[in-house]
């Protein structure tokens, strides 16, 4: 090796030394890369070029990114600016999907049984709406069967692809204790039920006993709960005895 490139290793380590100080003293450290730059010979280019490509991608965007790094991120922007961004992303609305019930059966409604009940004792809370059980459901208007409200039903039998069922409800129409049957001011026939699951409030319910109504099953909001086998007896036994 000869006088001459000994001379350069030389400078070469002393300017390091300078630029170790100067880092150690917080000097701009832009400065201190371009004094570094000016050691590199042309061995050396090639991997120093690399690396001064991740500092630049390290120490912010290059021209031309418009404003922007490669995350998307807006030049200049703190990071509560970046959390306001993402949390903005994660809050978008959603839409809410269509509202199923109250549920007009398919095909229309024919309209209230008036038939000879065969009563059916069968509950099962799988799922699906079973005789002797209370359930939710879609119920025509007595004056317009083209609308209707979703209320508790006592289903009681079958008709074909029809559920029968009884409306339930929680006002006190006539007075009396489970079993009794009495009619209001309108004429209207009432059994008393007590209380029961069906009721979440376990407020003492009653089973309008003169209107038979056609459930469709896919009409059927959810089970409410199965009622006792002796109170369903002493309903299936009113209606027919009216």
């Amino acid at each position: 090796m000869d006088w001459k490139s000994l001379a350069q290793r030389a400078v070469r380590a002393g300017v390091r030394q300078g630029i170790g100080y100067m880092r150690s003293s917080g000097r701009d450290s832009s400065a201190l890369r371009a004094v570094d730059s000016l050691l590199r010979d042309d061995t050396t280019a090639p991997a120093d070029s690399a690396r001064s490509r991740g500092r630049r991608s390290a120490d912010g965007p290059p021209r031309g990114a418009e404003g922007r790094s490669a995350g998307g991120a807006r030049r200049g922007a703190t990071g509560a600016d970046r959390r306001a961004e993402h949390d903005r992303a994660r809050r978008a609305p959603r839409p809410r999907p269509p509202q199923r019930f109250p549920k007009l059966p398919d095909g229309g409604y024919p309209g209230d049984f008036r038939g000879t009940i065969k009563p059916l004792y069968a509950p099962d809370l799988d799922g699906n709406a079973d005789p002797g059980e209370i359930v939710w459901g879609w119920v025509p208007y007595e004056e317009d069967h083209t609308r209707g409200k979703d209320r508790p039903i006592l289903l009681i039998g079958r008709e074909d692809r029809w559920l029968l069922g009884l409306m339930l409800t929680s006002r006190d129409n006539v007075p009396g204790g489970p079993g009794d049957v009495r009619t209001d001011e309108h004429g209207t026939p009432y059994i008393n039920i007590g209380s029961g699951d069906w009721d979440t409030q376990g407020r003492p319910s009653e089973v309008r006993l003169d209107r038979v109504i056609r459930i469709e099953p896919t009409a059927v909001r959810r089970e409410g709960a199965v009622m006792p086998m002796d109170r369903f007896s002493a309903v299936v036994d009113a209606v027919s005895a009216g």
